[in-house]
């Protein structure tokens, strides 16, 4: 698995493939700088596989297209940009998200949340209120979603997936779970890890390339209840 981070676009020259150029030939340029240097962190990330650079363009629903063999998933927000890849052979799918640790605006952790997740995340707060549980919880459903769509290629809504935390030591680090709710649904939970610093909320998931019921098995917090393998969460956060 590999990584990269950019933390600005005015040091990435518009450096574009063909492939990747019609998905922003109309954007206002903040929109296609970001969208640029996202895909800059693309390849970076491509060539710590030992993969030659590659085009990825973006699919109908605006995910990317990652080369075969290649799972990954792509993040950004203000002043921060990030790639996570990893072969198939190994992982299934990655989903990461990253938001500042800002509160949602009002009205919406009520929208995105579940009446179970409200009570995980009321002691939380108590505990821990320095951190903004709500972002905390909206950015851990997007990275879910992203570990979730390539197999599925349908929406997840926020009703979907029922999400619990748990925080280490010191308190701005942890892990949580998701139980996935759509009856279909082969995989019925995905677990990952969660950080604040800098500024920024990090969640990563990561699903490995194993059976359904592996899959569910190894979701316990005794498989995947550490660093997700090959992403640490801090260093993609702080590394420049």
């Amino acid at each position: 698995m590999a990584t990269a981070v950019a933390h600005d676009d005015t040091a990435t020259p518009d450096g574009l493939l063909p492939e990747e150029e019609t998905y922003v030939r109309h954007a206002v340029p903040a929109r296609r700088q970001e969208y640029t240097t996202a895909r800059h962190c693309a390849r970076r990330a491509l060539a710590g596989l030992g993969l030659p650079p590659a085009p990825v363009p973006s699919g109908p629903s605006g995910a990317p297209r990652w080369p075969d063999g290649v799972t990954g998933s792509i993040t950004h927000c203000r002043g921060y940009r990030a790639a996570a890849v990893a072969r198939t052979t190994g992982t299934a799918a990655l989903g990461i998200d990253a938001e500042s640790h800002l509160p949602l605006p009002d009205g919406v952790l009520e929208t995105i949340a579940r009446a179970e997740e409200l009570h995980c995340l009321a002691p939380l707060e108590r505990a821990h209120p320095g951190i903004c549980w709500d972002t905390v919880l909206f950015s851990a459903k997007e990275a879910v979603y992203k570990a979730w769509f390539p197999h599925f290629r349908r929406n997840l809504s926020f009703e979907d997936a029922s999400l619990d935390f748990r925080t280490d030591a010191g308190g701005t680090t942890g892990t949580f779970t998701a139980r996935l709710l759509v009856p279909d649904s082969p995989y019925r939970r995905f677990t990952g890890r969660w950080i604040v610093a800098d500024g920024l909320v990090a969640t990563a998931v990561h699903l490995p390339a194993a059976s359904p019921e592996q899959v569910d098995h190894r979701s316990s917090p005794a498989r995947l209840g550490g660093e997700v393998p090959g992403l640490s969460l801090r260093d993609v956060v702080r590394s420049r």
